[in-house]
């Protein structure tokens, strides 16, 4: 949160955006992905990659290759679709590969470290000592590193990222990998692997908003030698759609939001996008209903941050806390009118959100929703007391109140109470038993604001930050301080990876435990190298790039495929022997095919047109046999390692 109480408050006219929120009804356009079509295309998709799943279940001897595909389905942001099937196949190996301490011995250091992240990710224990003990001795130095693919390093450093307090081994790790890579980096030759290396060191993976990342590896993996086209395709739909359904989303907030008339405040920022961008990172999937909500309660949080940061006099905001703690509609009569506003505004809200809880749900919730805002509005005052007096609390002191003044912890508990299906006593005493966890969360994005922000405000006259006041009590410089912050971030981070796994062995909902950790993620997305909550020019970008601008249609060459179903064939559909996949295919004008042919590299080439010439045999003998024989056997390991592979004889190379 902000903090300059300070006047004469004339002066103090918040930056509005200078795009403003009305841009996207500019650009918004019809979407091209809502059409029968691509629906249609898209569940095709889905169950050509649910087959590469299934079957790569079937493989788990040499599980590298479904774990791989796991990891690239999760980046690319489609995972929700398998769900499921990818909690099959994750129980799968894990009985038969990870829970047995001797099968590790066989693993080498990439299986390991992309097994371990998953693992943990997912909520299994693995213990760092006994996976990697022949891997990395105590000192975190990788043994026999030089004889390590990049690969294997890289999946390494990300697994650091995971590791619970007191993994020494863990923490070594991640030093060394760090600077290994670093060093690596400008003699690697494949640009993909350079581009994962490099966002890897930016930001590591468990450290990314999942909405941000999809955008950015969906770019990447196309890139990739190797990329399977038809998961690319449906990355690519997918997110189209999903993008469909937020501009739907945002509209319906910035008719709301014009209704509030907050926006007409001169001191408030107009930072509606920043904030749905806010309730995106807790929940992107497309059939969250609670996005609307959580849009509401961000803006209404950035609004009384300013309230209190930059308009309020001292008298003022003691009397609107007081009135917030009290809950008491007429005694908003002494308010001055913006205040008047404001709490009007609060309160209809709330009230309205806690009437839908109780009328669907038969659960009253307003106390607890109450209780959230005046919980924060408590912290924003002694914030404002503090600088009032010229008072420097200790880094303990800060912290522990600024947990709450960052303005987390009211849309956590909007999320979890307004968003769940159901809602009950059993509910809020799971909430409670989550107040770690929360808290771990909410100290991220304090640190991460801090880092980006406590510069500007300082230098405009704020309360200390948490920087400020490690100095101050320790007597540190602003570079050590900020050495001191970084530290204590990762740290944090090991405290929430264990009240992760604590939720998720508790059956706390899948959703809010999502919810949790993507806050402390969006911490680092909005904070690091500035301020993009505050700033829209810094923001700007991500907003077109997620929220307008749709990814480029897939090209012909992938529309072909699909459209003739080879890729069904090739990854295992209707091998009994269906005659009409067969038929359709010899269907197809030949046209059609040598447009495909010749757009291939020549390995390929000729793997398509030998796939062709088998395909029409098959249907020819298929009257008879009333089935198609299995393709080549190079052509069907391909597929099931859940890769478009470009497997090539000796022949082929000679052909081409």
């Amino acid at each position: 949160m902000l903090r300059s109480w300070k006047s004469p408050r004339e002066d103090q006219q918040a930056m509005h955006h200078l795009y403003g929120h009305m841009i996207l009804f500019n650009h918004f356009r019809p979407n091209i992905q809502y059409g029968e079509k691509y629906l249609d295309r898209s569940q095709n998709l889905k169950e050509v990659v649910r087959t590469m799943i299934c079957k790569g279940n079937e493989m788990v001897e040499n599980p590298l290759g479904i774990l791989n595909l796991i990891d690239d389905l999760q980046r690319l942001g489609i995972s929700y679709h398998f769900t499921r099937e990818i909690s099959n196949v994750l129980e799968n190996i894990y009985s038969k590969c990870f829970k047995n301490h001797e099968e590790w011995n066989k693993m080498d250091l990439n299986l390991k470290s992309i097994g371990f992240r998953l693992f943990r990710q997912h909520g299994y224990s693995i213990p760092q000592v006994e996976i990697f003990k022949d891997n990395i001795d105590e000192t975190g130095t990788v043994k026999g590193y030089l004889n390590e693919d990049i690969m294997s390093m890289l999946n390494l450093y990300e697994a650091t990222y995971h590791s619970l307090e007191d993994e020494s081994i863990l923490d070594n790790a991640r030093i060394f990998t760090k600077k290994f890579l670093k060093q690596s980096v400008e003699k690697i030759a494949d640009k993909y692997i350079v581009s994962l290396i490099n966002h890897a060191l930016d930001f590591p993976l468990n450290w990314m908003v999942p909405r941000v990342e999809t955008k950015w590896f969906i770019e990447v993996y196309e890139r990739r030698n190797g990329m399977n086209p038809m998961v690319l395709e449906l990355a690519k739909l997918d997110f189209n759609m999903v993008q469909a359904v937020y501009q739907e989303d945002l509209k319906q907030a910035s008719r709301w939001w014009k209704d509030t008339c907050w926006n007409n405040f001169s001191f408030a920022r107009d930072r509606l996008v920043e904030n749905f961008m806010w309730s995106v990172s807790k929940n992107y999937l497309p059939g969250y209903k609670g996005r609307g909500v959580l849009t509401k309660v961000n803006a209404m949080i950035t609004t009384l941050d300013d309230v209190y940061d930059v308009y309020g006099t001292l008298q003022e905001l003691e009397q609107f806390t007081n009135i917030v703690n009290s809950w008491d509609l007429e005694a908003i009569t002494e308010l001055p009118d913006y205040m008047k506003i404001c709490f009007l505004l609060l309160y209809n809200e709330i009230n309205e959100m806690s009437y839908e809880v109780l009328a669907n749900e038969g659960f009253f919730v307003l106390p607890y929703l109450k209780k959230a805002w005046q919980e924060l509005c408590n912290s924003y005052i002694k914030e404002v007391r503090w600088f009032n007096s010229g008072y420097t609390p200790t880094l303990n002191e800060f912290l522990d109140n600024a947990y709450i003044s960052v303005g987390i912890l009211p849309i956590i508990k909007h999320a979890y109470l307004i968003a769940l299906t159901s809602v009950s006593k059993d509910t809020l005493q799971q909430f409670e038993r989550a107040e770690k966890f929360i808290r771990y969360a909410c100290l991220i994005v304090r640190l991460n604001n801090d880092m980006g922000t406590s510069s500007d405000e300082i230098e405009r006259g704020d309360v200390p930050k948490s920087i400020q006041c490690y100095m101050h009590e320790t007597g540190a410089t602003e570079v050590e301080a900020r050495e001191y912050m970084k530290r204590l971030i990762v740290d944090t981070w090991k405290k929430l990876n264990k009240e992760r796994q604590n939720a998720i062995d508790s059956k706390f909902p899948h959703e809010f435990i999502e919810c949790v950790t993507n806050v402390a993620r969006m911490g680092h997305f909005m904070y690091t190298d500035g301020d993009k909550h505050g700033k829209p020019d810094m923001f700007k970008p991500y907003m077109l790039s997620l929220f307008v601008d749709p990814i480029p249609e897939t090209d012909l060459k992938q529309e072909i495929y699909e459209e003739n179903k080879i890729w069904k064939i090739l990854v295992g559909v209707g091998y009994a022997g269906r005659v009409k996949h067969a038929k359709e295919l010899v269907k197809e004008e030949d046209d059609t095919w040598n447009s495909v042919v010749q757009d291939q590299t020549p390995p390929t080439r000729h793997w398509v047109q030998s796939m062709k010439e088998h395909i029409k045999v098959e249907a020819k003998s298929s009257e008879s046999t009333h089935g198609m024989k299995k393709p080549p056997k190079h052509v069907k390991h391909a597929f099931e390692n859940g890769e478009f592979v470009k497997m090539r004889s000796k022949d082929e190379h000679k052909d081409t």
